[in-house]
């Protein structure tokens, strides 16, 4: 049911169609754009779970058997994530070994993976927001270094993109707070601190953990209302003066008072 929903939702993106969901829009367009970049022409109805695809082509989105397109190919990424998480956490190589085995071998994951869904799309930025977390802490000893700069703004980038998907995704963010909370009460306890660098740790983490999510948050939406200019299923839930800025919609165009 959900591949109906969200794969729909994808056609919106392809044919600029605007449409209102409960959901952020990084996920869905990013099914739009996988199915556009393979050759999907956005023309598959999706009207109810369990319709052939016949001659469309939805393996660009989704990814089954030889060919891993996308969610299956975000769904694979997770087990080098997890091995390299717990790997950097524990430097014990039979245990990330063991992590990797056994989420390669994890029947949901598979599963999820294999279809048109948000979920494995979540799940490799919830993964890699903590991967990136736990990189950045250890570069502790050499703050400021390019690799430093480079995890902590990967961490922001990621926590924006697992907002960006499903509203879950503020639990990776709760997780990324209190790790930095906790960072920058060890480093006010340090004596051999300044002051101005620790004022320096603060602006850092403000910057690449609080102010790059929301402006490339933002920017998802930005994209998303620039996308989808004609009118749709969405129309009536937006006032009327949006609506007169959507091609064919009965308000087009006509002058709305603000």
């Amino acid at each position: 049911w959900d591949e109906t929903h969200f794969g729909k939702m994808g056609s919106y993106y392809i044919n600029r169609t605007f449409f209102f969901d409960v959901h952020p829009p990084l996920g869905k367009m990013l099914i739009g754009l996988a199915g556009y970049l393979s050759g999907y022409d956005g023309t598959f109805p999706f009207q109810k779970p369990g319709d052939r695809y016949e001659q469309h082509n939805y393996v660009g989105m989704r990814g089954v058997r030889r060919y891993r397109l996308f969610c299956a190919f975000l769904g694979s990424c997770l087990v080098p994530f997890a091995y390299l998480t717990v790997l950097e956490l524990s430097k014990s190589l039979p245990a990330a070994l063991l992590t990797a085995f056994i989420l390669i071998f994890d029947t949901g994951c598979i599963t999820l993976s294999q279809y048109i869904l948000l979920d494995p799309i979540l799940m490799f930025f919830l993964m890699g927001a903590v991967l990136s977390m736990v990189k950045c802490n250890s570069c502790a000893d050499r703050p400021f270094s390019a690799s430093w700069w480079f995890w902590l703004s990967l961490t922001g980038v990621n926590l924006a993109g697992a907002m960006g998907v499903k509203f879950v995704g503020l639990f990776v963010v709760l997780l990324v707070g209190l790790n930095t909370i906790y960072d920058l009460w060890d480093l006010l306890g340090d004596l051999s601190l300044s002051l101005v660098m620790f004022g320096k740790h603060l602006l850092a983490r403000v910057l690449c953990l609080i102010l790059l999510p929301l402006v490339l948050y933002m920017a998802m939406f930005a994209v998303h209302f620039t996308v989808l200019n004609k009118s749709g299923p969405g129309d009536g839930f937006f006032s009327s003066a949006f609506q007169s800025q959507l091609i064919g919609n009965n308000l087009h165009n006509v002058s709305v008072p603000e």
